[in-house]
């Protein structure tokens, strides 16, 4: 697949649910880019060219060489789109957080369409709508009718819902790796079929804060401490960093600025589920000085003080983890 034998590549980006920073993150790879477009041609970028669907619909079938998708599966124009894509692109590559594990709009599954809908167009102090109308797949006007993409009760990873070939993770994927993956492509050195273009190591090992033995007796949120020592493990001084359960790549990039990892390159290897791996990491640094047993009381009362266990263990990987959503009666 080399650009050298066939030419330029054929590369397609698309934007489904998400926030939009994957698509900056690309451009974050700086001149670089002027590297990339010697080897590269850019078929189809709905947030920087004007091409329609109808124009990957016409395409053949495998014609492009990767995609990279960011965003998770929300609504029928996402499942679409990544079926579409998956048939056009050899590679079809889920790029950042969202894709690869559902991330934030993933804690969505804790409700469903009704709800959702309610808290938005209803139920809420700002919104105006006496008649309670909420958005339909299709409305009847006096011009014709309009329609909508169906808004799905469950957000999914592009993985389930498509064959995915590899991974980038981070919110949004660091530079290094956006750059070390395009490298892989274009000089055809990719990895098995599944693999995650990203370190087999942890945050932690990419940490240099000092780390010890030491039991924590309570858990504090990053404001509550009056002065975090920059030099030892946030884990230590009682904040929850979810670096233990989180896989590397970003050079432990929000403990230097003094700000425990919150989990966006997703699993470590080999950890199917990330929440569960970081409990059990907090698990074994509850306690106390003497290594007395703590009461069931007093691990509860701790337990407790874990303001929002599902944002805090759980924030990019719900659709992903075992517990995956909330069951809703109907």
């Amino acid at each position: 697949m080399s650009s050298e034998n066939k030419g330029k590549l054929k590369f397609a980006f698309y934007w489904a649910a998400s926030c939009g920073g994957c698509e900056i993150a690309v451009l974050d790879i700086n001149e670089k880019i002027l590297e990339v477009v010697e080897h590269v041609d850019i078929l189809f970028w709905p947030v920087a060219m004007d091409t329609k669907y109808s124009d990957v619909e016409a395409m053949d079938d495998e014609s492009l060489d990767v995609c990279f998708f960011n965003g998770a599966i929300r609504t029928s124009e996402n499942e679409h789109m990544a079926k579409l894509l998956r048939k056009k692109a050899k590679i079809l590559v889920a790029f950042g957080s969202c894709a690869a594990d559902g991330c934030i709009p993933g804690l969505a599954n804790v409700s469903n369409r009704e709800e959702i809908f309610d808290v938005a167009y209803v139920d809420n102090p700002s919104t105006d709508n006496p008649g309670k109308v909420t958005p339909k797949t299709k409305t009847r006007v006096s011009e014709g009718e309009l329609t909508l993409p169906e808004f799905y009760d469950t957000v999914k990873t592009l993985d389930q819902v498509v064959d995915v070939d590899y991974y980038i993770p981070g919110c949004p994927p660091p530079t290094k790796l956006i750059s070390q993956a395009i490298d892989a492509i274009v000089e055809n050195k990719l990895p098995p079929k599944g693999s995650v273009l990203a370190p087999l190591k942890s945050v932690c090992d990419e940490c240099p804060r000092e780390r010890s033995e030491k039991k924590i007796k309570e858990i504090k949120r990053v404001y509550e401490v009056e002065n975090v020592d920059p030099n030892v493990c946030l884990l230590e001084q009682g904040i929850i960093c979810m670096g233990p359960a989180t896989r590397g790549g970003c050079g432990a990039a929000c403990l230097d600025a003094n700000m425990p990892c919150t989990g966006c390159g997703g699993p470590t290897p080999n950890s199917f589920d990330q929440g569960a791996k970081m409990l059990s990491a907090l698990a074994s640094v509850l306690g106390v000085e003497n290594e007395e047993n703590m009461s069931e009381e007093e691990i509860r009362k701790l337990v407790d003080q874990v303001k929002d266990p599902l944002g805090t263990f759980y924030r990019y990987t719900l659709p992903r983890s075992l517990i995956n959503r909330r069951v809703i009666k109907k």
